[in-house]
């Protein structure tokens, strides 16, 4: 059976100050690190044999988290990268509502049909996560495998590993920064969520979603 360990990057300095982030290739936040430290612990027990990554920044140093204990290469893969926000990329949040009323309604209230000028279409993003998975999954069947990547677009791959559609987004919801998903593959590379969006491992100062208070796992093999 293969076993993929889906991670959300750290908060970075586009959370921080509430711009669009997208592709912008944002450094850690002092947050961000300790949300590390905490992830680093959850990760060291668990028996994963390959870790594939988004190459931004955030995502990286994520992934360097899950490997601590570890040691093994990083496989930066381009297709594990967020959605391109286009012309949103790097304005403040705050500006949205007024300079793109549209496509911000359609942010907010019909994810799946989102798009923006010189962006990447959400449908897009679906299909881009699914393929770049499920060739990640055929090359790893048998194995326990660590995947780093973002809110959006892991948002768009537990849709579909869920077994819905993308109408379904929404249902979702977002993760919190470091938060992990577990979903299992039968033979026939067909997806199971274990958990998702857990971030269990955070203190409630560290966790945006105010998870519980506790920073480390002795054996993840265990659902939360």
């Amino acid at each position: 059976m293969l076993k993929i360990y889906f991670v959300r990057h750290a908060e970075a300095m586009g959370n921080v100050l509430e711009f669009f982030q997208g592709r912008t290739d944002t450094e850690v936040s002092e947050k961000g690190l300790a949300q590390l430290e905490c992830l680093a612990e959850r990760f060291r027990n668990i028996p994963i044999e390959k870790i594939y990554s988004s190459p931004l920044k955030r995502a990286a140093a994520t992934a360097e988290a899950v490997n601590r204990y570890h040691g093994l290469p990083i496989l930066f893969d381009d297709e594990l990268i967020e959605i391109n926000g286009g012309v949103w990329e790097g304005r403040p949040w705050s500006e949205l509502p007024v300079l793109y009323p549209t496509e911000h309604r359609l942010w907010t209230d019909k994810m799946e049909d989102f798009y923006i000028e010189g962006g990447e279409k959400m449908t897009e993003v679906f299909e881009r996560m699914k393929k770049a998975v499920g060739r990640i999954a055929a090359e790893n069947q048998g194995h326990t495998i660590a995947v780093v990547s973002h809110g959006c677009a892991l948002r768009n791959y537990l849709c579909y590993a869920a077994g819905d559609s993308i109408e379904h987004l929404k249902d979702v919801g977002w993760s919190d920064n470091t938060a992990v998903s577990l979903v299992e593959y039968d033979d026939d590379l067909t997806p199971k969520i274990i958990f998702k969006n857990d971030g269990s491992h955070l203190t409630g100062a560290l966790s945006t979603l105010a998870h519980s208070d506790w920073c480390k796992y002795e054996n993840e093999e265990v659902s939360p």
